[in-house]
């Protein structure tokens, strides 16, 4: 029976159609594995020898084991720079799965992935991560959106908006009534995240959330929101880490609900924002708040609500977290270093008790090789992922000695170390994991070996902003504060997000 069934004119002629697409997409694959060898011959590539020293070459699982379990012990960027180190070069590649993947931690292959070759490559599914909490934005979109998202939001950090430090001097007072001077430990880092997230909504809307003063009445909570975001941007990052066991279990009830929090919180700015974009005549007006608000000069540009809102949050994420980060990672290694807190006070006192301005925060030299070498030795961005759009090449990591151009083919993953490249011995020194401040009086890095910020086309619009409210919080904490002690009897450990923290900076601190 069956086989009459198959003999018939009609399962013939499907049996022929399948058999053709089979025979299709099998010469399709090989053309393109023809094309790709000539096109990795004419540009001299070899095969990336050194791999992921795996103990199971199939599917990868024990590197996701064995990431997890770092994660689990905050040290994951220890573990990828071991290794570096027991394959002996900079650039390998390793099983996720059925796809291989490059590793690389070498100056002149992140160099390609963000500048020589930029267009070849995009930011590898961020929007799937990260969409859910922040849309499509300057920093979850390649080409032509990401183009004009960056436009619309590169005049908002011009000189004179980075420059207006007053306002953090409203919430900084806020976090220091919570700061105990009788020697009581206190954890800083968490304290950081509440007054980044209190001057972003101040710069983004005009209007901050107060998480460290608490809820006013009359007012949404924005304890709530706050909690909703830390939680959501907590998802964003597990799902960034397990991309595709992510996709098959899919976004919880709870942080589609964390999210609808978030997004329900902002919508009342978005919302009084186009209201008053209805009574703007297109010339110089202030805003409702009477200050400079992001938010307000962006409604100038376009009016679409779903726009804005990606906007203002994609911008929260890199605002907050970034300079939240760097602080929590700086007092620890301050509080682990007397001799520079004193130092800093000495530079700190020419102020004569006085708040710093943007000039003055430029000219404090230690505090500004403080904060340099932080984002060296504890790099807020440690690693960024990058998808090649097309079959291209990266200028090392093939041969046996590592140093010939190697293809990377349409679809394949890079993921660049920066932390790990901010650690190598043989460009830093023999003390490259040791946090020395002073080593920025004479190093003049290389301009891609050194990149807090990355570089290229998408380097951080909003690097400036960071760095003046980082140093302005740390010369405001030196003039309150004339001992700081550490509380963390071992080592820095990360945190990992979307950007690395310290997992806690413990101290005590004494009242000047």
């Amino acid at each position: 029976m069956a086989f009459e069934i198959l003999s018939t004119p009609r399962a013939q002629a499907l049996a022929l159609v399948v058999l053709a697409l089979v025979l299709f997409k099998i010469s399709q694959s090989l053309l393109r594995s023809h094309r790709r060898r000539q096109f990795a011959r004419q540009h001299g590539c070899e095969p990336v020898t050194a791999k992921y020293p795996h103990r199971f070459p199939y599917l990868g699982m024990d590197r996701i084991y064995d990431g997890l379990q770092a994660r689990k012990e905050h040290r994951t960027i220890e573990w990828v720079h071991q290794k570096f180190l027991e394959v002996g070069q900079y650039t390998l590649s390793f099983k996720i799965f059925t796809k291989t993947i490059i590793l690389t931690c070498d100056p002149v292959n992140i160099k390609a992935v963000l500048a020589t070759n930029f267009d070849d490559f995009a930011t590898a599914g961020r929007l799937e991560f990260v969409g859910p909490l922040i849309g499509k934005g300057i920093f979850t979109t390649d080409g032509e959106d990401w183009k004009h998202s960056r436009a619309m939001i590169r005049p908002n950090f011009v000189r004179a908006q980075v420059a207006n430090i007053d306002a953090i001097e409203v919430y900084l007072q806020d976090m220091f009534k919570l700061l105990p001077s009788d020697g009581t430990p206190v954890d800083l880092q968490p304290l950081f995240f509440g007054l980044t997230i209190d001057t972003s909504t101040e710069f983004l809307f005009g209007e901050s959330v107060h998480s460290l003063r608490g809820d006013e009445p009359g007012k949404p909570s924005g304890v709530a929101f706050a909690q909703a975001y830390d939680i959501a941007h907590r998802e964003c990052a597990l799902r960034a880490t397990q991309s595709p066991l992510a996709r098959l279990i899919g976004q919880s009830k709870q942080d589609k609900q964390n999210c609808k929090t978030v997004h329900d919180f902002v919508q009342r700015y978005i919302d009084e924002a186009l209201r008053w974009r209805q009574t703007w005549d297109g010339k110089e007006k202030a805003s409702p708040t009477g200050q400079y608000t992001f938010l307000y000069e962006l409604v100038k540009e376009t009016t679409d609500p779903m726009v804005l809102r990606s906007e203002v949050l994609n911008l929260l994420l890199a605002g907050r977290d970034t300079t939240a980060s760097l602080l929590g990672s700086m007092f620890f290694q301050l509080a682990k270093r007397p001799d520079i807190w004193e130092r800093l006070r000495a530079e700190i006192a020419e102020l004569h008790g006085a708040n710093p301005s943007f000039e003055e925060l430029k000219n404090l030299k230690l505090l500004q090789y403080c904060m340099k070498e932080t984002l060296r030795v504890n790099t807020v961005v440690p690693t960024f992922i990058r998808n090649a759009n097309k079959d291209t090449t990266l200028p090392s990591g093939g041969g046996k000695d590592g140093q010939s151009p190697i293809c990377v083919a349409a679809g394949q993953m890079v993921f660049c170390q920066i932390a790990v490249m901010h650690l190598r011995e043989d460009i830093w020194g023999p003390d490259a994991g040791v946090w020395n401040p002073d080593r920025w009086a004479t190093l003049r890095p290389s301009a891609w070996d050194y990149l807090p910020f990355l570089g290229g086309p998408r380097v951080c619009i909003g690097q400036q902003y960071a760095l003046t409210e980082a140093g302005y919080v740390t010369a405001r904490m030196v003039q309150m504060f004339s001992h700081m002690a550490s509380r963390d009897e071992g080592p820095w450990q990360e945190k990992l997000g979307l950007t690395c923290a310290s997992k806690q900076t413990n101290v005590s601190l004494t009242r000047a």
